[in-house]
């Protein structure tokens, strides 16, 4: 059966599992599921573009010039492309679609078009502070030096976002508020029938942490936050951007019926 790649992008702890595992539930897409390997991450699952616990550092990556692939750069080659459907083909349902999420993608996504000319994107951003906190377990880095790499991440990601024919934004927040209006989204962004069962609720994760900060002023982290309406002080405004972008009009508006959520 021919296939397209969802490709999920975002900051490890952002929600990109959480939005793989929704988009999972919708009949037609299928996930890598019981691999040996971090939250079934296939970018550890394929041996074209290395990659190691260094390549892929929490609160680090995107600091790394060398982790943000694009066209026309080292990996955009056929033998990559087709070792890279190689490696995966063992993981992944027979489906048309299927989902693959790692953090990394969230610098690989023009690279990605190129390879994968039919894939489609999905970004998960999450507010900041929250995810800084919830990553301070896994870095040695400081509050502020974990704020100011999510904005480099995302200022990247939003500028990359620019060159794709069809990219989603999903912020964890929305997600948790709102999982069914983002299953539905995510179905109309494939192109899929709409489930006609019930999303169990989510936990919201950003509960667990005070989101006030007296972190300096950083001109690339309040652009980066206002990007996404996000505030210093933990506030989540309305997305100030459109949340979706597609060639196809009909699946624009689809989606837009949906997502952002609506109070």
């Amino acid at each position: 059966m021919p296939h397209r790649y969802l490709f999920i992008g975002g900051l490890h702890r952002s929600g990109t599992s959480l939005a793989a595992r929704i988009a999972g539930s919708i009949e037609g897409i299928g996930t890598i599921s019981h691999a040996p390997v971090p939250e079934n991450e296939g970018v550890y699952l394929q041996g074209a573009i290395p990659h190691d616990a260094m390549a892929g550092m929490p609160g680090a990556f995107a600091f790394d010039p060398e982790q943000h692939l694009i066209e026309g750069g080292r990996f955009d080659r056929l033998d990559i492309r087709e070792r890279i459907e190689a490696d995966w083909a063992p993981w992944f349902p027979d489906t048309p679609w299927r989902v693959e999420k790692s953090p990394v993608n969230l610098l690989r996504m023009r690279l990605y078009q190129q390879l994968f000319p039919l894939s489609q994107f999905v970004i998960v951003v999450r507010h900041p502070l929250a995810l800084a906190r919830a990553t301070a377990k896994w870095s040695d880095r400081g509050e502020a030096e974990l704020v100011a790499h999510w904005a480099r991440a995302y200022r990247l990601a939003l500028e990359d976002a620019r060159r794709l024919h069809a990219r989603l934004i999903l912020r964890y927040e929305d997600l948790v508020a709102a999982p069914e209006a983002a299953r539905l989204a995510l179905a109309a962004f494939c192109d899929r029938p709409a489930p006609d069962t019930p999303m169990e609720p989510v936990r919201d994760g950003n509960a667990d942490y005070d989101l006030h900060t007296s972190l300096p002023p950083n001109a690339e982290v309040e652009e980066a936050m206002g990007a996404f309406g996000y505030g210093l002080d933990g506030r989540v405004d309305p997305l100030p951007q459109v949340a979706v972008a597609h060639p196809l009009r009909t699946v624009r508006e689809a989606v837009s019926r949906y997502w952002p959520p609506r109070g």
